[in-house]
């Protein structure tokens, strides 16, 4: 029970970050749509956090505006006048057009409407990324830095040639500056890896559709690797009941063999464990300058519950070293700009592995569930403002697409206007809004039931 309710704590912090930066990045978003179409002296009739069909949470009229917050957490929405968008308002569109409606304004004033909230959200990334560098920076591990190589912790890498203790070269041809660039650069195109293994380099080729493996295997795991620790413990937190806490184990213990095995790295640890679940193992400890013989459980995940120690030092041991870089005000906006650059630039690669069927990517595409998930399941303000960054980045791409509902589909019809010197038919846009919407509620099911029912896979 006790059990029960911590996992219950962490999806509820999930949910409440997931909601917040939701909620911040429509509301910004809208904001860009609402400012540029009052800017041009467009009426705007409603401006809505989530939807509200058949009735709203709160809803206050301010001027020409009603304000409100929806019960349908699935967006948010602002009504410009004169304007074919998700209310469908088609008796207004009846009428003639009206001097203050979004229809009656030139085509660059539209199509600059339209793009507002995607400005939006570009802006909002780039001013998060900024303040989370200038307040907490940013730490890099050097690849070149890693002396132990790679720990691999998921069995996938292991069927496709990764070893632990490998380190890692290149990707496709191209050097690896930090150690956290890995995972990502093997990912998105990875084909050829070349390792250094042992003082022996070795090539591992790549499936194309090595992330469908990844999304089928029966056994997930976040982090494909780690760099290669060694079996040194780090400190358990006071309230800490984990099995090496209770075997005895101290900060800074050298474990040097486990049931008689001599041992130098946890994944060699974990190799040992596997193999007794629900368990127990002998410990040979090296304790300064004493050898210590010790007793520790196993869990049912073979894992003795062993503590690390932090970044700094691991950095302090050589075992690899740590950049932190800290940024004061005018550096910030620089690294803040180029830092949302990079994310969209991945993000896009990452779109185009979706759109190849090939790679399996498609099966991977989740919703709410997959994006809660994301969140640390304790609250941190550094994750939660670099994930909400991220977010912001993944709905301007997002909307920018040419689909008709989204802003993107709005930009598309307004520039073929500005290059024909031609108007869409207006029940043609209206047919158009009612496909776009009803092609984005599938994809939305689609998403979600991938989520929780694996649809895809």
């Amino acid at each position: 029970m006790i059990l029960l309710a911590i996992n219950w704590a962490s999806v509820s912090v999930q949910v409440g970050q997931l909601l917040l930066a939701l909620s911040i990045l429509v509301v910004l978003h809208e904001f860009g749509h609402y400012i540029t179409a009052r800017w041009f002296g467009c009426r705007v009739e409603k401006f809505f956090l989530f939807f509200d069909p058949w009735f709203a949470l709160v809803k206050k009229k301010v001027g020409d505006t009603v304000y409100g917050i929806g019960w349908l957490p699935l967006g948010g929405y602002v009504k410009i006048s004169g304007m074919i968008d998700e209310s469908m308002d088609k008796e207004q569109m009846k009428q003639p057009p009206k001097e203050w409606e979004f229809r009656s304004k030139p085509a660059w004033q539209r199509l600059i409407v339209m793009l507002g909230g995607i400005i939006m959200n570009v802006l909002v990334a780039f001013v998060i990324y900024a303040f989370v560098l200038m307040l907490w920076g940013e730490k890099n591990v050097p690849n070149a830095s890693v002396k132990n190589g790679i720990w691999v912790t998921d069995s996938l890498m292991n069927k496709l040639g990764f070893q632990s203790g490998d380190k890692i070269i290149s990707v496709n041809g191209d050097s690896i500056r930090y150690f956290e660039d890995i995972q990502l650069k093997l990912l998105i195109g990875g084909k050829k890896v070349i390792v250094d293994r042992g003082g022996e380099i070795k090539e591992i080729n790549l499936p194309i559709d090595v992330i469908d493996k990844l999304i089928t295997r029966k056994d997930k795991k976040r982090m494909l690797m780690t760099q290669r620790l060694p079996a040194i413990v780090g400190k358990y937190a006071d309230k800490d009941t984990a099995n090496g806490k209770k075997a005895g184990l101290l900060p800074f213990d050298k474990i040097i063999a486990v049931n008689q095995y001599p041992v130098g790295f946890f994944d060699e640890i974990n190799a040992i464990g596997a193999k007794n679940k629900n368990g127990q193992v002998d410990l040979k400890v090296l304790r300064g300058t004493d050898t210590v013989g010790l007793s520790c459980k196993v869990n049912n995940e073979g894992r003795l519950e062993l503590a690390f120690l932090s970044d700094e030092q691991y950095d302090s041991l050589g075992v690899y070293k740590v950049i932190h870089t800290k940024y004061g005000f005018f550096a910030a906006f620089p690294a803040g700009f180029k830092k949302a650059g990079e994310k969209l630039s991945s993000y896009i690669d990452q779109f185009k592995l979706i759109l190849n069927p090939e790679t399996g990517a498609y099966k991977g595409v989740g919703g709410f569930k997959a994006i809660g998930s994301v969140f640390p399941g304790q609250w941190s303000w550094e994750a939660f403002w670099n994930i909400t960054a991220f977010l912001s980045i993944v709905l301007a791409f997002m909307n920018l697409l040419p689909i008709p509902a989204l802003d993107g589909g709005h930009v598309m019809f307004t520039l073929y206007e500005m290059i024909t010197r031609r108007k869409p038919n207006e029940k043609f846009l209206e047919y158009a809004q009612m496909a776009g919407m009803i092609l984005l509620l599938l994809l939305m099911l689609y998403a979600n039931g991938n989520d929780w029912f694996g649809w895809g896979k």
